[in-house]
């Protein structure tokens, strides 16, 4: 098998049998969310300068860092509790320029290269595919959508509106909704503690996926990637 499957390291010893369901995290593995995140909150505090704050951008980003640490980047008023730390007074019109800003540089998401050819190569291949991941499912289809590539997925699972942060609960709930079985399932994603720990644990075929901030560390994944073209070959062995 390992012929075949070039520039792919197979780590565990499974194998792939009649895989009908194919899950993705979205960030950083579907498009490079860091990036595009740093791009976006520099954007928005410089657009809070523009409209005359009168405070270094620096000072800002570093207190907007901070912020994010603590309550997490889908916390939805992350400007205004910015303005609220530096005791900005009438802080709207910088908290709409900030929003406004972030959201314009959301034109710029695309995804990694070779996405939009495997995610169609695997659903002529007549595998159904699903995004598994945190946050809110509006703002997970508004990814998908902006990067043109929402068609290709039947569905989107959140686990935070399902009760619960990822973890084996959440995959075995998801495998019960669509009335499957896990060892039909594989979920590809970045973070070993999110997407391949749990997953695994629930029975999922996993796909570690070598990308972004969370690209080293040791993994137990069934297979661990750089590329998602080499999907088409693992599903081949």
């Amino acid at each position: 098998m390992m012929d075949r499957v070039t520039n792919m390291q197979k780590t565990g010893t499974r194998r792939i049998n009649r895989v009908l369901n194919i899950f993705f995290d979205i960030d950083d593995t579907l498009f490079p969310t860091s990036e595009f995140a740093e791009l976006a909150r520099k954007n928005a505090i410089r657009a809070m300068t523009e409209q005359g704050i009168e405070i270094r951008a620096e000072r800002l980003y570093a207190e907007l860092m901070k912020i994010i640490k603590k309550r997490g980047s889908n916390y939805p008023h992350l400007f205004d509790e910015l303005c609220k730390q530096m005791k900005i007074k009438r802080p709207a019109r910088f908290v709409a320029a900030a929003i406004a800003a972030y959201h314009n540089t959301k034109t710029s998401i695309i995804p990694y290269p070779e996405v939009p050819r495997v995610l169609l190569r695997l659903r002529e291949l007549g595998h159904k595919l699903y995004i598994a991941t945190n946050g809110e499912s509006v703002k997970q289809w508004d990814k998908l959508i902006r990067m043109g590539i929402e068609m290709y997925f039947t569905d989107v699972f959140v686990s935070t509106e399902m009760g619960e942060e990822k973890s084996k609960r959440f995959f075995e709930r998801v495998v019960k909704q669509l009335k499957t079985k896990p060892e039909h399932c594989i979920m590809i994603g970045d973070r070993e503690d999110k997407d391949i720990a749990p997953a695994q644990k629930a029975g999922f075929v996993t796909v570690r996926i070598r990308r972004g901030k969370h690209a080293k560390g040791k993994t137990a994944a069934d297979f661990d990637i750089k590329d998602l073209r080499k999907i088409e070959s693992l599903l081949k062995c």
